[in-house]
């Protein structure tokens, strides 16, 4: 991957990356496209990342299903797949690890301690490895967005983020691996996420910028809901992820709820029409 990605550089051309977990939907599919309008050569990585995962968390049982990425993302025309193994990445000896920003604390951070640190670790040696011009991230996870903004800032990476619209099935539900866990009447349950924060965007445009009370009126709907468990419903500055009190364009509605054992997170940016 190294010598790949070197080589393509060393021919003057521009390489769009997009790290993924695997078991890809079209939200993942969007950001491939949004790479290939920018970047002359574009690629994906597919691993499981072990140390972003909490202990009794999914990753035994996180889907994978190799052959199926592959036939989407041929589909796609990708230059190239990264597949890389645990040896490969965390080598006997494995010792060192990024402490995340402080935008990683509380909502993700809190909810999954040691979450962030893995992330920031596996992107930095994603990004050692591949060395892209432009690395292709889903709004859906907005917190992950905003440590990775910060983590290649900050260690001058010289990587450009571009983060991309969250994909959402036709019933407004964020598009997420972690779908396939629901049942058809958890499926219909989860919607009350989406509800609750596209709620209060409605309010938003209808003149209301106190963030307390949208947010007691997001907690109330989902409290409605028995079926459902609120983990954090949220408003916060988009980079920053501290709360704020007066809503002003640009500050992110973020939320996470668990039905059953299946945890779920979304957000929407709260912006003015017109």
């Amino acid at each position: 991957m190294q010598n790949a990605s070197r080589a393509v550089r060393n021919e003057g051309r521009e390489i769009g990356f997009t790290p993924t977990m695997g078991y890809l939907h079209e939200g993942h599919l969007s950001l491939v496209r949004e790479a290939k309008k920018k970047d002359q050569n574009v690629g994906v990585s597919i691993y499981v990342n072990p140390t972003q995962f909490c202990p009794g968390e999914d990753f035994e049982r996180y889907p994978r299903e190799e052959a199926r990425d592959f036939t989407l993302l041929e589909k796609e025309n990708v230059d190239w797949i990264f597949l890389p193994s645990n040896e490969e990445i965390y080598p006997d000896g494995f010792s060192t690890y990024i402490e995340p920003p402080s935008s990683s604390r509380g909502w993700c951070g809190d909810s999954r301690p040691g979450h962030f640190r893995g992330v920031c670790t596996i992107i930095a040696i994603l990004l050692n490895i591949v060395r892209p011009t432009r690395m292709y991230l889903g709004q859906k996870d907005a917190q992950q967005a905003a440590v990775i903004r910060r983590l290649v800032k900050d260690l001058r990476f010289g990587t450009d983020i571009v983060v991309c619209p969250t994909v959402r099935e036709s019933d407004g539900l964020a598009m997420s691996s972690r779908n396939t866990y629901l049942s058809y009447e958890e499926r219909r349950s989860a919607l009350i996420l989406y509800e609750t924060l596209l709620n209060g965007i409605e309010c938003y445009h209808g003149g209301e910028c106190d963030a307390e009370m949208i947010l007691l009126k997001g907690a109330e709907k989902i409290k409605a809901v028995p079926e459902v468990k609120p983990d954090y419903l949220g408003i916060v500055h988009p980079d920053t992820f501290q709360s704020v009190k007066t809503i002003e364009d640009g500050n992110l509605y973020i939320g996470s709820i668990y039905i059953g054992k299946t945890r779920l997170i979304d957000n929407m940016i709260f912006q003015r029409e017109g």
